[in-house]
């Protein structure tokens, strides 16, 4: 039985028709993906799915007691509140107890008081009670996965941070329909692996909107494609879509070449003399009639985005010379963020710099750039460099001001290639509107705003790109054109991005920043990274041959790998020897701690009990990781 069933379902904002007679059904265990530009009405459809939309006709049947969630893509403004708190929240009042349970926890680990041990007990019958013990183990396992700190405060996160705290509040509600817009977005790759590995084992129906084409390539089973307001279903994976759509896209542009061949014929036959008009067959003109009005309900498809580099004199041969080079913000005495690093850019080299979200991607950008000065340490610039930076940010952007303002710095026109245009003009080859181009840019999506941050940067002449996290929000046409571009780009590319297909495709080298400060250079893109990076090819990690390791730990064998920095004492070899053992021994305590947590059981004893436990379990994490940092302290 079908848990989901839309049918004609008719959608518009003002006079635009976003949803044309859209029918669709879903089943249980589905894993689809929702396919089409920017624009073109997947949020709108995933909403109306959700039930926060009331389309504009048409019906939509729910199986009986069906549960629903959408992962959004914009981050709320007034989130608060500890991050615990935050994604129990969704649970409702079995949600406002787990919260109210881990905050006397934690105060109890630090001063076990009678009124606290019996106010904890009081918590513990009512969970008991309601049932929410199910579901506690689940918000602990969804936000460790998740490298949250449970206790921070969600206002002081980043909006990648804060982005993750809405998907763990999502997942822990595992609703029959799981609805996710741009899932990947802001993740690091270590969290979009683990995303992957935990929606392949989801047991629910998943819908999601991606442009990560290779987290498509992994889970989805089903395509459906919005298309001109049209919804069309493909039981197929993503390669094979591609094909059969461009061989419809084919099919459909011959039709329509027919058809006005057809239309102008008869529109020559009814303009014809009058003796033609008193043979005339009242037919055939209620059939010119009829396609009159195809010809005018017909939707056209956008256009392409056009993008084309200013070319720029050349550059030097050697662009960027970075030798032992050292980083630490506030103060010498910091932990380094950069430590040591050499590395030689060439002109024509396309690097590609990945490494966990908050490790350091774009202070090491600045500062390869010079923009930040190294605390120990040199970089070199090489001659007539001319660099275009895209910012992740959007900061070079002035909300306030209109969309071409922003192209141009105020000038109506610009020089591309030496040819004179048109702002306005210009902003269309990335497919705005003159109305867009003259709208202030805070009024566009997240998309809209990185094509304009695009078209800003393809304005001016350059002979070096550095772009940090192009690929968000962009669609998966135009990402496949910026990825062309980059490919064919005659200078050279220093890019940030946490989508794997495109560091493939793109660069020629990466930067990897591998943790304690420590950035390695490998040759080739993401796959290439993972066969010398942690011994273990993508092929035998999709297939799960191996052992899942984490890309961000320090491994024994690619730790082994790593040239020594400096000369280990008696002491410290001997101390290096031990770690493993003592690692292992704490894996075992604490993997035992965690099988006992699991077990609703162990929630029926005292309330003192299961705060020793909780806080025996968070020091041995914190010895874990010490020993952890040790390790690669030891070995690096």
């Amino acid at each position: 039985m079908a848990l989901l069933i839309l049918r004609d379902i008719q959608m518009s904002f003002g006079t635009a028709a976003v949803l044309d007679d859209v029918s669709v059904q879903v089943e249980p265990g589905e894993r689809v993906c929702l396919i089409g530009r920017n624009g073109q009405g997947k949020s709108t459809l995933l909403a109306i799915m959700n039930g926060d939309l009331e389309p504009v006709s048409g019906q939509i049947v729910r199986s009986p007691g069906l549960t629903t969630a959408l992962l959004d893509q914009k981050v709320p403004q007034n989130l608060s509140g500890t991050v615990f708190e935050e994604v129990s929240r969704g649970l409702g009042r079995r949600g406002t107890l787990l919260k109210e349970y881990h905050d006397i926890s934690r105060r109890v680990a630090g001063e076990a008081s009678p009124d606290l041990l019996a106010k904890l007990d009081r918590t513990h019958h009512q969970l008991e009670a309601g049932g929410a013990w199910d579901v506690h183990q689940q918000v602990e396992t969804v936000i460790s996965h998740l490298k949250l700190d449970p206790d921070a405060e969600v206002s002081t996160l980043s909006a990648g941070l804060k982005r993750r705290v809405l998907m763990a509040k999502t997942l822990v509600l595992a609703p029959d329909i799981l609805m996710l817009d741009e899932p990947t977005n802001h993740l690091d790759v270590d969290s979009i692996v683990w995303l992957e590995e935990f929606f392949e084992k989801y047991p629910g129906t998943l819908i999601f909107v991606t442009h990560d084409r290779m987290f498509l390539r992994k889970l989805s089973r089903r395509i459906l494609d919005i298309d001109r307001g049209r919804l069309t279903s493909w039981q197929c994976d993503y390669d094979t879509f591609i094909e059969r759509k461009q061989a419809q896209l084919d099919a459909e542009a011959s039709q329509n070449r027919l058809f006005d061949k057809k239309r102008t014929q008869e529109e020559a036959w009814i303009r014809s003399g009058i003796k033609a008009r008193r043979r005339r067959n009242e037919g055939r003109v209620r059939a010119l009639l009829k396609m009159r009005e195809q010809y005018r309900k017909r939707r056209t498809l956008i256009g392409k985005v056009k993008m084309q580099t200013q070319a720029a004199p050349l550059s030097g041969d050697r662009v960027i010379e970075a030798n032992g080079i050292c980083f630490a913000y506030n103060s010498p005495t910091a932990d380094n963020i950069i430590d040591n690093f050499t590395a030689t850019i060439m002109r024509g080299d396309k690097i590609g710099i990945i490494g966990p979200n908050g490790s350091g991607k774009t202070t090491l950008l600045r500062v390869l750039l010079g923009e930040l000065k190294t605390t120990d340490g040199t970089v070199r610039l090489g001659t007539n460099l001319q660099i275009a930076y895209f910012d992740q940010l959007h900061a070079q952007l002035d909300d306030s001001k209109p969309v071409w303002e922003n192209v141009a710095d105020g000038y109506s026109s610009i020089t591309i290639n030496g040819v004179s245009r048109n702002v306005v003009g210009y902003l269309q080859d990335f497919l705005f509107t003159p109305q867009q181009a003259r709208n202030p840019a805070s009024t566009l999506s997240g998309g809209e705003r990185n094509r304009l941050l695009l078209a800003r940067l393809f304005a001016k002449p350059s002979n070096v790109l550095v772009l940090d996290e192009p690929t968000n929000d962009l669609d998966m046409e135009t990402l496949e054109l910026l990825e062309e571009l980059l490919i064919n780009y005659a200078g050279t590319v220093l890019l940030v991005s946490h989508d794997r297909a495109f560091l493939n495709n793109v660069v020629t080298a990466t930067f990897v920043l591998e943790g304690c400060g420590r950035v390695k250079e490998y040759a080739g893109g993401y796959d290439d990274w993972l066969r010398q990076g942690t011994g273990q090819t993508p092929i035998e990690e999709a297939a799960g041959t191996k052992e899942p390791k984490s890309h961000w730990k320090a491994e024994k064998k690619a730790a082994d790998q790593l040239n020594r920095q400096k000369k280990l004492s008696y002491k410290e070899q001997k101390e290096l020897k031990t770690l493993p053992s003592v690692i292992e021994a704490l894996e075992t305590e604490l993997a035992g701690l965690h099988e006992k947590m699991a077990n609703p059981a162990f929630y029926k004893q005292p309330g003192d009990y299961i705060a020793a436990i909780a806080a025996q379990t968070r020091k041995l994490e914190e010895d874990l990781q010490a020993a952890y940092a040790r390790w690669e302290q030891l070995e690096g």
